[in-house]
């Protein structure tokens, strides 16, 4: 396949990006370039700079290209006016079956994005590219500047296009037991008529009836349609083929009916781990799966956070971003990788901006937050002044007394940990002998309050943050280490962790989590030859999520510390894990080269979950350092829902709507008053919601903001008053025929949660009547009663 390539004299630096044309775009050159890979070619005259610095180009001369099938693509341009659509006709029977061009099957919305193109002393340069399947009309941005600091830019757009070609519309996922009608457009942009077989495969579902012989007039379209059963979960593959034209194939998600069934094991491959499983009676065979994650040791885990670190947005993820960003390239070095200068300084400058703007206005926590974090980044002079500025906040903070912050109703557990987080942020920062002296100040401050109130620390969270501050010696510091190691407990599968007491609050208020305290625990017994330091880690590395970390950025910042005060020592060279389920290896994978540094993800089917299992898993050679998360799905059928602890959520169990027309889903809701509100909608395949009637109920106060997603709408809504329900009315549209069903939806506040089973959509094609007898299309459905609270 040849590379496509765009030649772009402009300036000598270019940021390009490439992707579907937006409704607010302005072409300003328009090509016509067949999809799938043709070579491709655009030049722009050399910028132009008015008085504001901006650049005018010129737009390429409009070309046509030779396309894949030896045709030449001249068919619809960038703007044209879309052919009326005809009803699709049964011609004679076709002649004999001509092979039509390569399948296309790469959808991605954006293609390119090059923010440093380089070009020559010419301000040209050549970008090779590829054209992605979908056909439609690419808008190509280019962004430069020159050396002397003129701007420029230039805006263009081709349409990928066939002369001929299919276009099934299908939804990014269904749901086992969907029944959906899948519309089939045949275009035809050429000056003849197109006779032809259309044919409609499909793996993994069954298809009813579909395709034979079709003529779609020049100029012109037709519709077909196609109906997919998802009898089985899993990934389908629909192939639409028009015989000697067009081919293209679409990959459909089936998820699971039921309710899901999750269960979880971690720790360290030490030694090879056995275990039982009593099983999950009912459990559909057919969804079994077991995925684990292994983590070779710290590099590992640390690379992870860097790429996952910036997708997080809480102050605390900000700060715990801009400190990994500054001190990755010294402890990549330390764990023997090299670190990526370009990523990191991306991070840095991400991170960096949301710092600014959380550390705009400091209190002791957000001082403490973010004081060694921009310490971190010596060579940005914005962030070391941050760094300074919140350091020398807290100083100022500190009472004479040698505690921090503090407030009416705050306990004297709550001030401690306080005063130990601020103590260790004014300590990282000892770069010159000023600093060195005011951590000094502070420290010895502090160490009179912890000496002070050391027989009131009982619960060993409050002693190991002390520890973890580093102000306390001697005798003191070995009392708290006692407390520290009394509060250590073992977990079913012999991992260690510190327990956390009743009461017990973090420096924000809120309870911490046992792998925050574990974290802690490491971090105050580090070098401490009685504590099970070892036995600590499994647990730290068996709570790790790729996605999340280890939880919020306060538990991030204290896990991430102690993994690379832990797992100091590098990974074997090969290191093999296999998992065997009753004796046979069901999952095997291998770590070796580049994968010692990235987490080694296995997953696979493990049908007959449903029944007891012996489960072993183990690395040759055994490692200390490498952990490991193992999880078992599988999905269940719904029965009574769960107990809610005051929660009630109700949605119309059955919804008839038609394609196109607006249907209002009435939603209820109880919960216990002062609790802010998370309700989480399942909705079907292809059903969007009215965003307008939602900014208008946040607009009216009755919710707070929303999410719109595929299959899912997430309302957030403030606490209710005593004795008043939640209700609302959502206006949703269906955009594909069928008998359609959602997932579970479910109610949150606080820590509490109730979940409801999964709705029925039936939903016909526009013009016909969905409604049963005496109700209309559009009206709302009416509204179901909560279910009692429990």
């Amino acid at each position: 396949m040849m590379a496509n390539r765009w030649i772009l004299p402009a300036m000598p630096a270019v940021a390009l990006a490439a992707a579907c044309k937006g409704k607010s775009a302005e072409p300003q050159a328009t090509e016509e370039i067949p999809a799938g890979g043709a070579e491709m070619h655009w030049r722009s005259d050399r910028a132009k700079q008015d008085e504001d610095g901006k650049a005018a180009v010129a737009p390429p001369a409009r070309a046509q290209k030779t396309g894949m099938f030896g045709q030449t693509a001249a068919g619809l341009a960038a703007n044209a006016p879309a052919p009326a659509t005809p009803a699709a006709t049964v011609d004679k029977p076709a002649a004999p079956k001509q092979p039509e061009g390569p399948t296309r099957a790469w959808f991605p919305e954006t293609f390119l994005f090059e923010p440093l193109v380089v070009t020559d002393e010419h301000g040209a340069a050549v970008v090779p590219v590829r054209v992605p399947d979908r056909l439609t009309t690419w808008r190509v941005l280019a962004l430069a500047h020159a050396r002397t600091g003129a701007q420029g830019g230039a805006v263009a757009s081709f349409l990928g296009t066939l002369p001929t070609y299919v276009d099934p519309v299908v939804p990014r996922f269904l749901v086992q037991g969907d029944e959906v009608r899948l519309p089939i457009q045949m275009v035809n942009t050429t000056e003849r008529d197109v006779a032809g077989t259309l044919e409609v495969t499909a793996t993994g579902a069954t298809l009813r009836a579909a395709g034979g012989p079709r003529r779609v007039p020049a100029q012109g379209s037709a519709l077909d349609h196609a109906t997919l059963v998802a009898d089985r979960a899993g990934m389908v593959a629909l192939r639409v083929a028009l015989a000697g034209s067009d081919a293209v194939e679409r990959k459909i998600e089936v998820r699971p009916a039921g309710r899901p069934s999750l269960e979880t094991r971690s720790g360290t491959l030490a030694a090879p781990r056995r275990f039982q499983t009593a099983g999950t009676p009912g459990a559909d065979p057919t969804t079994d799966r077991v995925r684990l994650l292994v983590f070779p040791g710290a590099l590992a885990l640390l690379r992870s956070e860097l790429g996952a670190s910036s997708a997080r947005s809480e102050p605390a993820d900000d700060a715990y971003a801009l400190l990994l960003a500054g001190r990755a390239p010294a402890l990549l070095a330390a764990l023997g990788d090299k670190p990526d200068a370009a990523a990191l300084r991306e991070l840095a400058i991400v991170a960096g901006q949301r710092a600014i703007r959380d550390a705009r206005t400091l209190d002791v926590d957000r001082a403490a937050l973010f004081a060694e974090a921009a310490a971190a980044h010596a060579g940005n002079p914005v962030l070391a002044r941050l760094g300074e500025r919140a350091a020398a906040y807290l100083a100022n903070a500190q009472r004479p007394d040698g505690s921090f912050s503090g407030g009416t109703g705050w306990t004297l557990q709550r001030l401690l940990v306080v005063t130990a987080e601020a103590t260790r942020a004014v300590t990282s920062a000892q770069a010159t002998p000023a600093e060195r002296q005011r951590a000094l100040q502070v420290q010895a401050r502090a160490a009179g309050e912890f000496g002070r109130t050391a027989d009131q620390v009982s619960d060993g969270y409050t002693a190991a943050a002390i520890l973890a501050s580093g102000a306390v010696t001697g005798g003191l510091a070995e009392l708290l280490r006692d407390r520290v190691r009394g509060q250590i407990r073992s977990s079913d599968d012999g991992a260690k962790y510190l327990e956390v007491g009743d009461g017990v609050v973090r420096a924000d208020g809120t309870v911490p989590s046992r792998v925050e305290a574990t974290a802690l625990a490491v971090l105050a017994l580090d070098g401490d030859r009685k504590a099970p330091l070892a036995d600590l880690g499994t647990t730290l590395l068996g709570a790790y999520s790729p996605g999340q970390g280890w939880g919020d950025g306060r538990v991030n910042l204290v896990a991430m510390r102690a993994v690379l005060a832990l797992f100091k020592d590098p990974i074997p060279r090969a290191v093999t894990v296999t998992l065997a389920m009753d004796g046979a290896p069901i999952l095997r994978g291998t770590l070796e080269g580049a994968k010692l540094r990235d987490v080694l993800a296995l997953a696979g089917a493990a049908p007959g979950l449903a029944g007891p299992h012996a489960w072993t898993l183990a690395a040759e050679p055994a490692v200390p350092g490498l952990g490991y998360a193992l999880a078992l799905e599988s999905w269940l059928p719904w029965g009574p829902p769960a107990a809610g602890a005051g929660l009630a959520l109700a949605l119309p169990a059955h919804v008839d709507a038609a394609v196109g027309a607006p249907q209002a889903v009435a939603v209820t809701a109880v919960a216990p008053s002062g609790l802010a509100l998370h309700l989480h909608l399942a909705l079907p395949a292809g059903v969007q919601v009215d965003v307008p009637s939602l900014d208008a109920q946040v607009a009216a106060g009755t919710i707070a903001r929303f999410v719109a997603s595929d299959g899912a709408l997430d309302l957030y809504a403030p606490a209710l008053a005593p004795g008043k329900a939640f209700a609302i009315d959502v206006r949703a549209i269906a955009t594909l025929a069928g008998t359609l069903h959602t997932g579970p939806s479910f109610i949150e506040a606080g820590t509490a949660r109730f979940e409801i089973p999964p709705a029925t959509w039936k939903i016909v094609s526009t013009g016909e009547d969905p409604r049963p007898a005496g109700r209309a299309v559009g009206v709302p459905t009416p509204r179901a009663r909560p279910s009692p609270i429990r």
